[in-house]
């Protein structure tokens, strides 16, 4: 089958062209534009290029990955935080009016999570969670072999749990399971463990840099920096109460964690794990696996591809 996929973006978007046979993927072409403008003139320009890379051939099938909120039945995005002027933009009605054919549309999280069980790390098992563990905290569900995506769409939103009364602030809530496991989480902790070491007499490296991001502070961890050591020590634990949670409740065999995870498994893993032993159930925990993405930087890519095929 030849497969075209639209990578929604809030500050890049593309189309993407793979054939699928065998059960196995082939990128074939690929276009990447700023999203800018009105969506109608996102999307009319991305389905030229569609055009274009098809190069006169007509897709099997279409699959649109985008950031959510958005409503995957009836094929509009609902305003998402990095696509605010997409207000009720009915993309799939504007697609399938190009092309002919009606595009399958899922949420970010949601098409991650059928890449890496389709094309990545969760291929050949049936129950998956796939985390995206980057700016924000999001999780895709693959539960008995097939995508569960909830009574509207919003099932996975993992980064809403309350981990602590109080901590880092992520979707809207002190002490979330994102707000401790997100890169934006991470700088947080990076600015609440460099002043308890400043109080000290310690000036942790990261702090020397032009921003504290996660980035800079596994830089410095990578480096040996005691207080850098610590936030991701401690990212980890939270990472482990978390996905005990999961754990117990979805009992999984897989769990796929990609973006910071992919990057710094190694300063998160140990902490991780002891959370996991000490608060999953033994008998969940032993059958689940907790790995990193395998698709990386491409996952985008598979991402709108793997949606076509639902």
């Amino acid at each position: 089958m030849l497969l075209l996929g639209y990578d929604i973006g809030g500050t890049k978007s593309a189309v993407i062209t793979a054939l699928y046979e065998n059960e196995k993927i082939e990128i074939l072409d690929k276009k990447v534009i700023a999203t800018k403008g009105t969506p109608y003139e996102v999307i009319d320009t991305l389905n030229a290029l569609a055009t274009e890379i098809l190069g006169g051939n007509k897709p099997d099938r279409i699959g649109i990955s985008c950031g959510g909120p958005l409503d995957a039945k009836k094929g509009i995005i609902m305003s998402p935080p990095n696509l605010p002027t997409w207000d009720n933009f009915p993309i799939c009605d504007i697609i399938e009016g190009y092309f002919g054919i009606r595009p399958a549309l899922q949420n970010d999280a949601n098409a991650g999570a059928v890449a890496e069980w389709k094309f990545g790390a969760g291929k050949g098992f049936n129950n998956v969670i796939f985390m995206t563990f980057g700016t924000g905290l999001g999780a895709g569900l693959i539960l008995d072999g097939r995508l569960y995506d909830g009574t509207n769409g919003n099932a996975g939103e993992v980064g809403h749990i309350r981990l602590m009364d109080d901590g880092p602030v992520g979707f809207g809530k002190n002490g979330s399971f994102e707000g401790f496991c997100s890169g934006n989480g991470l700088a947080q902790l990076g600015v609440m463990f460099a002043e308890k070491a400043k109080e000290n007499g310690i000036t942790p490296l990261y702090c020397k840099a032009d921003e504290i991001t996660a980035k800079t502070i596994a830089e410095a961890a990578n480096m040996g920096d005691e207080t850098a050591v610590a936030v991701y020590s401690h990212c980890g634990k939270m990472l482990g109460k978390g996905l005990s949670i999961v754990i117990d409740i979805l009992n999984p065999e897989r769990i796929i964690i990609g973006s910071v995870f992919t990057r710094s498994e190694a300063l998160l893993r140990t902490a991780m794990q002891q959370e996991i032993q000490k608060e999953a159930l033994s008998i969940s925990a032993d059958v689940c696996k907790v790995v990193p993405a395998m698709l990386s930087e491409n996952i985008g890519d598979y991402a709108a591809i793997g949606v076509s095929l639902l």
